[in-house]
């Protein structure tokens, strides 16, 4: 029999209120497999720190949104957020799944041609598209998505050299009750832009509009804030048909929907408050079948989500490196995963769970990187059990952005694999070692030793 690990006893101070004089019973469950593949198989064969993506779970989430919007609303194509996961692998999962691409550089645009994507099937948005960028996505037909004036009169310019009508749309910023607004994005609404945007494009006879769209923010709980942007979008949409007889072709809704990730400060968590898909498909398709569109015009309903859909397939897996009592009295636990690998830890409190049975026994934890930085912190302070040095921990809900905003700093970055949905465990993008970076760099001759 094996001998039980010995765990030095804890003592905690009770709290008043609590239920008893011994305190409210806390225990945290481990995570001590994924996809049915052991937590301390998978950093034994591929390293730690490692991220895992669930195929699984990615497939999941998207038949999940596109079952709540399509029975709601008649027509419904979902695009994915290049920025939010951009490993090719993951891109694809979602391109099988039907979805378009959207993107808002030339990275992610040359990314989703090399991903195999229809280039009509392509939405360039963002502020920074270069001249050139602008006339090759015009020539392979794809829909670009106008951010600003300057970028109006540029293409309008360049369309009038070109064979083919720019397909293009305009990004509304607008009031929907969240604050801060976003007003950095597109034209506003309430001031009058969008609606001069429009009129400049119909009038310039040589782009075609296509679409309206906005994206109202990031982690937006309320349901309500995109109803009143649907139904500001369906108000021009109305407006363009009346002055012009033209039908916009598609309204696109953007994304920033929120997940059950728990944002820092947060009085409730995550898993309380985030709305579900259903509820963000009633707000956005009753204010469009609520407008004044009539029924047989009803546009195509674009969706951008990213976030939404793949914080739940992804985990950081990764090993405790050392103990160590903190001045405050407070325990602190240092693990090979920091900051770098985990830049959301900036605004969440990622839930951190043991990968191995733990007892009930837990000590409010500070939880570090290895990182020499003061910054490389991955909770300020959550009640953990104690795990020796070469245990593993696992971050949950870590796929959006925690791989297109990682850093290369101090550390390389780690193995990114994939569980597949028939048992496959498949690398999707090997660690970094000093060749990755050797390949980059040139020293001139003069340094050379």
């Amino acid at each position: 029999m094996e001998k039980l690990r010995y765990e030095r006893p804890v003592i905690n101070r009770v709290q008043s209120g609590l239920p008893d004089k011994f305190g409210a019973k806390f225990r945290i469950e481990p995570r001590t497999e994924i996809d049915g593949h052991a937590v301390t198989d998978l950093l034994r064969e591929h390293g730690s720190p490692v991220y895992v993506v669930s195929e699984a779970t990615i497939r999941n989430s998207c038949r999940d949104i596109q079952r709540a919007f399509s029975v709601r609303y008649p027509r419904v194509q979902m695009a994915w957020s290049y920025k939010t996961n951009y490993l090719d692998a993951v891109c694809r999962i979602f391109h099988l799944e039907g979805f378009w691409a959207e993107v808002v550089s030339w990275f992610e645009y040359e990314k989703a041609l090399a991903n195999g994507t229809d280039p009509k099937k392509i939405i360039f948005n963002g502020p920074g598209k270069t001249e050139r960028e602008l006339e090759q996505a015009i020539g392979n037909g794809s829909l670009i998505h106008i951010d600003h004036f300057d970028e109006l009169y540029l293409i309008i310019r360049l369309s009038r050299k070109l064979p083919l009508k720019a397909k293009v749309a305009i990004r509304v910023n607008m009031d929907t009750g969240i604050y801060p607004q976003w007003e950095r994005f597109g034209f506003n609404y309430e001031n009058g832009e969008a609606w001069n945007a429009i009129n400049r494009i119909m009038n310039s006879g040589n782009l075609e509009l296509v679409g309206l769209h906005t994206h109202i923010g990031t982690y937006i709980m309320s349901t309500q804030a995109y109803g009143i942007a649907a139904a500001k979008l369906a108000d021009l949409a109305v407006s363009t048909e009346r002055k012009f007889s033209h039908k916009v072709k598609y309204i696109d809704m953007g994304g920033g929907f929120a997940t059950s990730n728990t944002l820092k400060g947060a009085y409730l968590p995550g898993s309380d408050t985030c709305p579900s898909f259903d509820d963000y498909a009633e707000a956005i398709t009753s204010a469009l079948l609520n407008s004044q569109i009539r029924p047989e015009d009803m546009p195509l309903l674009l969706l951008e989500t990213g976030r939404a859909l793949i914080d739940e397939a992804g985990f950081l897996l990764g090993t405790v490196v050392a103990n160590k009592r903190m001045a405050s009295g407070r325990r602190g636990m240092i693990t090979d995963i920091g900051i770098n690998h985990l830049f959301t830890s900036f605004w969440y409190e990622h839930t951190i769970l043991p990968g191995i049975p733990v007892t009930s026994n837990t000590e409010d934890t500070q939880i570090f990187g290895p990182l020499c930085m003061n910054i490389d912190v991955i909770r300020q302070a959550v009640r953990f059990p104690l795990l020796q040095p070469g245990d593993p921990v696992v971050i949950e809900r870590i796929g959006a952005y925690n791989m297109t905003q990682w850093l290369q700093f101090i550390t390389y970055r780690p193995r990114v694999i994939l569980t597949g949905t028939g048992g496959e465990v498949d690398i999707i993008r090997e660690r970094e070692n000093l060749d990755t970076f050797r390949a980059q760099e040139r020293i001139p001759e003069r340094l050379i030793l």
